[in-house]
């Protein structure tokens, strides 16, 4: 397992992102939705921009270009123009660190990819 550090628990509200620099797979955004913190690639799919600037509506975060939306939870696109999901990292959150396992899907994204169509 190979965890990055994002951010502490309370350092980050409900409702808000932080963009976390990583040179290794790139940038990654981290949200905490009522409580329950996820984190994906910080890069839409769609245009170059960083999804952090983005706004949260329910557990979607909107592009700040072309307010294409994302699934929190599972990285997939879900409005149009962003076609390409997103990448997801499995949450660890312990001793008060909120981590990434960089080589582990989130929960939500597997389980999306295991369900038939």
């Amino acid at each position: 397992m190979s965890n990055v550090l994002l951010c502490q628990s309370d350092e980050l509200a409900p409702g808000c992102t932080k963009k976390v620099l990583n040179e290794q797979v790139g940038d990654i955004c981290v949200y905490n939705l009522e409580g329950t913190f996820y984190a994906t690639a910080d890069t839409c799919t769609h245009a170059t921009a960083s999804l952090a600037e983005g706004d949260i509506e329910d557990d979607l975060i909107t592009c700040p270009v072309h307010w294409g939306q994302f699934d929190i939870r599972t990285g997939q696109a879900v409005t149009a123009p962003c076609v390409r999901h997103l990448r997801t990292y499995r949450v660890i959150v312990t001793d008060g660190g909120v981590f990434a396992d960089i080589e582990s899907q989130s929960v939500e994204a597997a389980a999306a990819a295991d369900s038939p169509v």
